[in-house]
């Protein structure tokens, strides 16, 4: 999908009340392609991701609701249930120096300052505060704060991150 321009932010999860609302899990911040008329795409499994039209999209605190256009009847929405939702990254807003889209870091290869491999960076979540990135060895996991004192480096064109651990996670 990356080479398709298309980024994952979210899947959809079920449908709300009779009208072909959307629950939608929603991985990101930026909600300008949500803006009515916006395109997003859905890719169910084994299938190409397909263009939909936003009719209205409402955050909340636990999800979101989307509605899109063609979409009106809750069997039309039940359809769509378990579909990724994608979105162009050229509809995202450019970052300030040293932030990353979330689709990018996920993947990366994460070591110490030392050169210690602590694994694959396979989630991020947020806390509040600041991000948590979730590190998986194989056989462990290890939650990493993003903070600026604990993450060194990224360099997307390796895929690398390196860290140093707080005393305690190391």
């Amino acid at each position: 999908m990356e080479r398709e321009g298309l980024l994952p932010v979210g899947e959809i999860l079920g449908v709300h009340g009779l009208k072909g609302a959307l629950k939608v899990r929603f991985d990101g911040e930026a909600t300008a392609p949500f803006a009515p008329g916006g395109r997003v795409f859905l890719k169910a499994p084994g299938a190409a991701p397909a263009p939909w039209t936003v009719v209205r999209f409402a955050p909340g605190p636990r999800g979101a609701l989307l509605f899109l256009e063609g979409v009106t009847t809750r069997e039309a929405a039940a359809v769509l249930t378990g579909a990724m939702l994608l979105i162009e990254r050229a509809a995202l807003p450019p970052l300030e120096e040293d932030t990353y889209y979330w689709a990018d870091l996920i993947g990366l290869k994460v070591v110490t300052a030392e050169g210690v491999a602590l694994g694959r960076l396979t989630a991020v979540m947020p806390t509040g505060g600041h991000d948590v990135y979730v590190v998986h060895d194989g056989r462990r996991e290890s939650l990493i704060p993003a903070l600026a004192a604990v993450v060194r480096s990224v360099d997307l064109a390796a895929g690398t991150m390196t860290v140093t651990l707080p005393e305690g996670l190391d």
